[in-house]
C-alpha cells in the first residue's frame, strides 16, 4: 500500500461553485450537528469537505428521522457538498489513511466523545511534526479542561447548563428552544473561528497552523449575556414569559378575531402611535398604568387584555394592516408551511435545489450568498452524499487499492 501520491485538492465531481474557500481542505470527524454545521458553512464557501463515517452506518444524524424522501432532516440540512470517506479509525490500515489526508489538510474538525481525539492521536501537538501548517479545530460539550471535560454534552444538557431554561418556557414548565441551538451556537464560533485562523496563518511568513478549542457551554453562555447582565449584583433574573419578552411590553402574540399576531413596541413614541393608530385609543398613552415600559410590564395582563379586546373584532390581516399603516414592528405567526411558502424568500430568490442520494430537494441559500454570484461569491450547493461515496475517488489520489 502506498501512501506517497499528493492529495488532490479538488473534487472535479462536486466543484461546480468557486468560492473564497476554493484550495481548502478540510477533514472532518464529526457527527450530529456542530461539527457539520460549522463544515457545511466552510463547503458553502468553496472548501472541499472530506467527512469521515463509520463504514455502513455513517454519521448516527443520518438516522435521526427519515422526513426528506427517507432521509434524515438534520442530515440532509448540514451535509451538502461533501465528499463521505468511510473509515474505521481504529484500525491501522484506516488510521494511516486518515493521517496522510491530515499530513496535506489545511483544516482538521472534530466533536468525538470526550477523550476520543487524544487516543486518535488527532490533537494540534500531535499532529503539528507533519504538518505544520495544520489548524485543528475542537467542538466538545464543555472543553478540554476543567472539571466538566470528561462530561458528555446534549443540546438539551447544554441549554440547562447555560441557563436557557430558565429564561424559557411560561413560568409554571420550563422549555427548551425548539431547534439545536447550543449545537448551532458552537457550530457557529467554530466556523468563525476557522475563518480567522486561516486569515491569520497567511499572514503567518511561517504559514504556522494553530489549535482552537470551542465548547458548546462557552457558546451557549454568550449568547445568553442579555439574561446574565439583566442579573449584574445578584439581581432577580427575567420571569419566563412564553412568546412574550421578558422585559418589554407590549412585545409578543396577541390574539385576534381569526388567529394571533406578533409585535413589538421599543419605545415611547411608538406606544403612544399604537395607542392612536391601532387601538384607537389615544388617552390610553398617558395612563398611570402603561406610561412606562417598566410599569406595562408589571400591569401586562390587564394591558393585554384591553389589546386583545380591540383585536378581537378584527382580522389578523387587519390588524396587521393597522400596523403596517402605524409603522408598528409585526409579524405573522407561522407554522413550517407558512415558512416554505414565505413570500419574501421567494421574491428574493432565496431558494434552489440540491441532489441526494434519494433525489433532488429544496435548499435555502446561505445567508449573505446568492446563486449566481452577483455583487458577491456564488454560494456552493452541492450534493448531500451517501456513506462512503467517495472512498473510490479519495483513496485513488492517495494510490491505495480500495480492495487493500
Amino acid at each position: 500500500m502506498s501512501l506517497t501520491r499528493p492529495l488532490v485538492r479538488a473534487a472535479p465531481q462536486l466543484a461546480s461553485k468557486t468560492g473564497p474557500l476554493t484550495g481548502i481542505t478540510v477533514v472532518s470527524l464529526e457527527q450530529a450537528i456542530a461539527a457539520p454545521f460549522c463544515t457545511r458553512q466552510l463547503a458553502d464557501l468553496g472548501a472541499r469537505v472530506i467527512k469521515v463515517e463509520r463504514p455502513g452506518v455513517g454519521d448516527f444524524a443520518r438516522n435521526y428521522d427519515s422526513r426528506v424522501n427517507g432521509l434524515a432532516s438534520h442530515f440532509v440540512w448540514t451535509n451538502r457538498s461533501k465528499e463521505s470517506l468511510a473509515l474505521d479509525v481504529k484500525k491501522p490500515r484506516d488510521h494511516q489513511i486518515l493521517m496522510r489526508l491530515l499530513s496535506k489538510a489545511d483544516v482538521l474538525v472534530q466533536n468525538l466523545a470526550p477523550g476520543a481525539s487524544a487516543r486518535l492521536g488527532l490533537s494540534h501537538d500531535d499532529l503539528k511534526a507533519t504538518n505544520s501548517s495544520l489548524i485543528v479545530c475542537n467542538i466538545s460539550g464543555y472543553g478540554p479542561d476543567g472539571p466538566y471535560r470528561d462530561k458528555k454534552a446534549y443540546d438539551l444538557l447544554i441549554q440547562s447548563e447555560a441557563g436557557m431554561l430558565s429564561v424559557t418556557g411560561t413560568g409554571k414548565e420550563p422549555a427548551k428552544v425548539g431547534i439545536s441551538i447550543a449545537d448551532i451556537s458552537a457550530g457557529c464560533y467554530a466556523y468563525s473561528n476557522i475563518l480567522a485562523a486561516l486569515i491569520q496563518r497567511d499572514k503567518d511568513p511561517q504559514r504556522r497552523g494553530c489549535n482552537i478549542d470551542v465548547s458548546m457551554l462557552e457558546s451557549m453562555v454568550e449568547w445568553m449575556g442579555f439574561p446574565m447582565y439583566y442579573t449584574y449584583a445578584n439581581a432577580p433574573g427575567p420571569t419566563p414569559a412564553g412568546a412574550s419578552h421578558a422585559a418589554i411590553y407590549p412585545y409578543g402574540p396577541f390574539e385576534t378575531g381569526d388567529g394571533s399576531v406578533m409585535l413589538g413596541i421599543q419605545n415611547e413614541r411608538e406606544w403612544a402611535n399604537f395607542c392612536d393608530r391601532v387601538l384607537e385609543k389615544p388617552n390610553l398613552a398617558n395612563d398611570a398604568r402603561f406610561a412606562s415600559n417598566s410599569v406595562r410590564s408589571q400591569n401586562r395582563a390587564e394591558l393585554k387584555a384591553i389589546i386583545c379586546g380591540v383585536f378581537s373584532s378584527l382580522t389578523s390581516e387587519q390588524v396587521i394592516s393597522r400596523l403596517d399603516d402605524a409603522s408598528i414592528a409585526n409579524a405573522s405567526v407561522n407554522n413550517m408551511q407558512g415558512v416554505w411558502d414565505h413570500p419574501q424568500l421567494k421574491a428574493r430568490g432565496r431558494w434552489t435545489e440540491i441532489e441526494t442520494p434519494t433525489g433532488r430537494v429544496p435548499a435555502l441559500l446561505p445567508p449573505g450568498m446568492t446563486q449566481d454570484g452577483l455583487g458577491n461569491f456564488a454560494a456552493r450547493m452541492d450534493s448531500v452524499p451517501d456513506v462512503g461515496e467517495h472512498n473510490s475517488s479519495i483513496l485513488a489520489e492517495l494510490g491505495i487499492d480500495e480492495e487493500k
